[in-house]
């Protein structure tokens, strides 16, 4: 059972368990219209008998979002400038997915900041960090578009002042994009390209219906979340840090 499963099992053992216990056999009538309004602080005492149900449950949960799966030795910060550490960390990590679980390797990866949640501070990454970066269900997408399809997404990243990507670079200059290339050569506007995402973007959200208009698409079970402790958890296998490095793919002139 992977991570997500696991954790959202725990909940809902929990809440049943709750169920369980309080629950009647009786159905109950009100008599009378008065209620009394209890207010929940830390003067309200747990119950030992539903604590000692979800308390083994809370300890599992509590192990693996501490767990230690990587080190970054800088901030990854997704400050609001058109190139970020955050979103060259997460185009990577993007890549990395397709080819490792989908073994079709994408010519570029792209992300929108808003999906990217947090960063990732100096120090240990453990598995509670990575799902405040993705909280999100989404899952690894491949879609093919032509390059004059990819000039179009360039030019949202320009008129949104800059996204994530990788694989891609470009220049802007008044909210207009030049030099566009990918994997280093100049886009051709005839090609087919490979794009790896996840399935929110490419079902059009974040105002992308562009992305929905593909000429294939493939839809992968992984979730970004795991894909992401994964990446960590091989980068530190490597003898790597968890780093990103400001590189230009996205130049204001």
């Amino acid at each position: 059972m992977n991570i997500s499963k696991q954790i959202a099992f725990m909940g809902s053992f929990g809440v049943a368990a709750l169920l369980m216990v309080t629950g009647c056999s009786k159905q109950l009538h009100p008599t009378q219209k008065d209620f009394k309004q209890y207010h929940i602080n830390k003067d309200v005492q747990a119950d030992p008998t539903v604590v000692s149900i979800y308390e083994p449950f809370k300890q599992k949960m509590e192990t693996e979002m501490n767990r230690v799966i990587g080190h970054a030795d800088k901030a990854l910060t997704k400050e609001k400038t058109p190139e970020t550490l955050m979103g060259n960390f997460f185009c990577e990590a993007l890549l990395w997915m397709s080819d490792h679980y989908a073994h079709n390797p994408a010519d570029l990866a792209f992300a929108t900041k808003g999906g990217i949640r947090n960063d990732l501070k100096a120090g240990n990454i453990t598995v509670g960090l990575i799902f405040e970066v993705m909280p999100f269900e989404n899952t690894l997408t491949i879609i093919e578009l032509k390059g004059s399809q990819i000039r179009q997404l360039a030019d949202y990243i320009a008129t949104t002042h800059g996204q994530p990507i990788a694989g891609m670079t470009l220049t802007i200059t008044g909210n207009k994009v030049q030099d566009i290339k990918i994997k280093g050569q100049p886009i051709d506007d005839n090609k087919t390209y490979k794009l790896v995402t996840y399935d929110y973007l490419a079902n059009g959200g974040d105002n992308l219906p562009l992305l929905t208009q593909s000429i294939a698409r493939t839809n992968y079970p992984q979730r970004m979340r795991e894909g992401l402790i994964e990446y960590v958890s091989e980068l530190t296998k490597a003898g790597k840090q968890v780093n990103a490095e400001l590189d230009g793919r996205i130049k204001i002139n």
